[in-house]
């Protein structure tokens, strides 16, 4: 039997934030992405509970039961990353934490262990490289399949198109995946919550924003990409190893993009495997002249989070 959550509220300068937390072991903050909320962790996060961990899964702002905010500023990276690290100061959780993040939890867990690595000892992105190894090294198959970044830019044609003859558009987008029904429309169906979804795109992916510096993260990283991933290139999460400075391996498996609901044991074994490896010594491999070059980099960087 499939364990239930019982959500939390908590009170953040920014927004009420709804998040499960669940376990009482070693805590782990899991990080969902676009269209889904907290739920998407919901067959992982018993697993990972009966293997000794305490998951906090929070909704994202504008997701799930956390309060939506009108404008589109509001959902830039630098508040998604506020909230995490508020909610993890609120919830007295002392000292670097695990972090797992999926499609937009994955971008965000990247900005996190970059902007503030001290929160953080280790990182699983799924599905999502690196943002440089997205937007540099995907090719034209990543620009083939990220087609519908560019369509969410679109106001109010994008939630139009997606939403007009009860959802056709999304169903086919995301390949009949039942979850639709289950949990995306409902969810996106309420007064202002597509619109809140979709700012996510609009606040951090229009082609005129300024590029922030990423200095190389130290934190060991460890990726997992599904093979038949319709959204993503192989070769964005494989190049990510050109932007870090620390530990990065990755390994692709059966399976599509919504790892966690597709895959919820083969995910959960391969992550736990990998906090049972010995951490190395997290030490910059970059040579003198680099890191000295990446410390004003960084000074420039945590601008960014502030």
């Amino acid at each position: 039997m499939q364990r239930q959550l019982a959500r939390k509220h908590i009170m953040l300068q920014g927004i009420n934030m709804a998040y499960y937390d669940e376990g009482a072991g070693i805590p782990i903050i899991l990080l969902h992405g676009f269209p889904d909320s907290a739920d998407v962790w919901r067959k992982m996060a018993p697993l990972l509970i009966n293997d000794g961990y305490r998951i906090i899964a929070p909704d994202l702002r504008g997701f799930g039961e956390s309060n939506a905010p009108i404008a589109v500023g509001s959902y830039k990276i630098k508040y998604l990353m506020q909230d995490i690290v508020e909610l993890k100061q609120r919830l007295a959780l002392d000292g670097p934490l695990k972090l797992v993040g999926h499609d937009w939890g994955a971008i965000l867990g990247w900005c996190l262990i970059t902007f503030y690595p001290e929160h953080f000892s280790s990182f699983v992105p799924l599905s999502v490289g690196h943002p440089k190894a997205y937007a540099n090294d995907g090719g034209f198959e990543q620009q083939q399949k990220g087609w519908y970044t560019m369509a969410f830019q679109s106001e109010k044609f994008a939630e139009k198109m997606f939403s007009q003859n009860d959802w056709a558009v999304l169903r086919l987008f995301s390949e009949n995946d039942p979850e639709a029904d289950s949990n995306w429309i409902p969810d996106l169906s309420r007064p202002g919550r597509f619109t809140a979804a979709l700012n996510l795109y609009r606040a951090n992916l229009k082609p005129t924003k300024v590029k922030v510096p990423f200095p190389p993260t130290e934190i060991p990283v460890f990726g997992i990409f599904g093979k038949s991933d319709p959204y993503l290139s192989s070769a964005q999460m494989a190049a990510s190893s050109k932007y870090v400075g620390g530990p990065f391996s990755w390994q692709s498996i059966k399976g599509t993009h919504w790892l966690p609901l597709d895959k919820p044991e083969l995910v959960t074994e391969l992550i736990t495997n990998f906090y049972n490896l010995p951490l190395p010594d997290i030490k910059s491999n970059l040579k003198t002249t680099e890191a000295k070059t990446w410390d004003k980099l960084l000074h420039v960087a945590k601008k960014f989070r502030d």
